[in-house]
């Protein structure tokens, strides 16, 4: 048994631990870039005029939707006219991501398509990134522990990520109280982009003992919050569940990959604009049905047909339960949040093509527990349309 494990170098977890960010901004430079949502909720406005109270320097850019590859371009042109020493970010999986590669484009020279994979020049980082601090306002991504950024490039209408080891947080604050302000809609799409980030690591074929440990933590507390914390906003002990699955998945995703899910979800976020969260819903069901169909006729004895049915035990509390319970409750949670299938967000038969070829080099796609062919990942965009 070989694996690797890296995360963030701190991890911060707990509610008010927001509070502790001046003190810790200070102890690692005197002038900040600092990358927010364009909404700023009251909790997090406190924290910036704590930040500023405190002495450190400020230059702020906000982000506006999921981050391309010319916002980090000029992101990274101001903060290099600023002078700063340092990234901080404060908000949802797109503003950390935005910080994240900010943070390690600017000491290294040229544009960020020069770094992507896929679609651009696939550079490594010569130099270390600036030191990163990451503070997530909603519970889904798990970006403040991952180690690559996913942007988009309009032109070519997909996401990739810029990718690196060094890109892990120097400090993940996470503050479940930061997320009670968000909108019922993005708790809703952010959760269940958290409950698939602990399923898909779970049954990955590079899935190891310590994602493990992670990914069945989440589930169960996914499945015993991620409804409360929709319907009761306020209800701190489902806030904290979510955060803390939001923040294993990060962990077990860095370090095992996704799966198909997160393979089309890529390529589908760049192509339309739609939440990724509800992306992830639409075609989680499905794509676990085509998995467990592939590995029952191709691989009969991978250990993911089993782990599939674990899954749904840790998921729903029940020893009996199949991953078509698992189907069926993930289904009627996304009806519960009102998630509509990829259709409603512009999506048609007539890109099936495009939308497969892209996915099957996606780096997430390695992750699944089986190659799944061409017609396979067909029936799925099918079936989530």
């Amino acid at each position: 048994m070989q694996f690797e494990f890296a995360s963030a170098a701190r991890i911060i977890f707990g509610d008010g631990s927001a509070n502790q960010l001046p003190q810790l901004a200070r102890e690692m430079g005197s002038r900040a870039l600092l990358v927010t949502d364009s909404f700023q909720p009251e909790a997090v406005s406190r924290l910036i005029d704590a930040l500023r109270s405190g002495g450190l320097q400020l230059t702020q850019y906000q982000v506006s939707g999921e981050p391309t590859v010319e916002v980090i371009d000029e992101a990274k042109a101001i903060a290099t006219a600023e002078r700063c020493d340092m990234v901080i970010s404060i908000g949802g999986g797109s503003v950390i991501d935005s910080g994240k590669a900010s943070a390690a484009l600017i000491p290294n020279e040229g544009a960020a398509l020069d770094y992507l994979e896929v679609i651009g020049a696939g550079k490594k980082l010569s130099a270390d990134p600036l030191p990163f601090i990451a503070l997530p306002t909603t519970a889904g991504t798990g970006a403040e522990v991952s180690k690559n950024a996913v942007l988009g490039l309009k032109a070519h209408r997909v996401k990739v990520s810029l990718r690196d080891n060094r890109m892990l947080a120097d400090i993940a604050l996470v503050d479940p109280q930061l997320t009670r302000s968000v909108p019922s809609a993005v708790t809703a799409s952010t959760g269940m982009d958290a409950l698939t980030q602990v399923l898909e690591p779970f049954v990955s074929h590079l899935a190891n003992p310590l994602t493990d440990c992670l990914c069945t933590e989440g589930l169960r507390r996914a499945g015993h919050s991620l409804r409360t914390a929709y319907a009761e906003p306020d209800n701190a002990a489902a806030r904290r569940d979510m955060a803390l699955t939001s923040l294993l998945g990060g962990l077990a995703l860095a370090n095992a990959k996704l799966g198909a899910v997160h393979g089309f979800a890529g390529v589908l976020g760049g192509m339309y604009d739609a939440p990724h969260g509800a992306i992830c819903a639409a075609l989680l069901p499905p794509v676990i049905e085509a998995n467990i169909n592939a590995l029952k006729a191709r691989e009969p004895e991978n250990p993911a047909l089993k782990r599939y049915e674990y899954a749904a035990q840790f998921l729903l509390f029940d020893r009996s339960a199949t991953a078509q319970d698992a189907m069926d409750w993930i289904s009627e949670t996304s009806r519960i949040f009102d998630i509509p299938g990829l259709g409603a967000y512009g999506a048609r038969e007539a890109d099936f093509d495009e939308i497969v070829e892209k996915s099957s080099v996606s780096s997430s796609m390695k992750g699944n527990p089986i190659a799944l062919t061409a017609d396979e990942l067909t029936a799925i965009l099918e079936a989530a349309l």
